[in-house]
């Protein structure tokens, strides 16, 4: 499963990459949670307002941090 936090030059894209990063955990994922600041590479999902999470190529967040629980169901919706 590859999980990716878009943003990272922000408090709320931080802290959504580290809840991103607990949430894998709390799931049992052993792959690295990326985080992907440089801008060319956010535009290319198509996310204009970060924080944002791609799962397995999946937008599936933009514009707001998500809560570690929120990120979990994420995970278990796209296993």
């Amino acid at each position: 499963m590859k999980i990716q936090a878009l943003g990272g030059c922000c408090k709320k894209s931080t802290a959504n990459y580290e809840n991103a990063v607990e949430a894998a955990k709390i799931c049992g994922i052993t792959e690295v949670v990326e985080q992907v600041s440089d801008m060319n590479e956010i535009m290319k999902h198509g996310v204009l307002s970060t924080p944002g999470l791609v799962i397995n190529g999946k937008v599936v967040s933009s514009g707001r941090v998500l809560k570690t629980e929120q990120i979990v169901e994420f995970i278990k919706n796209n296993l």
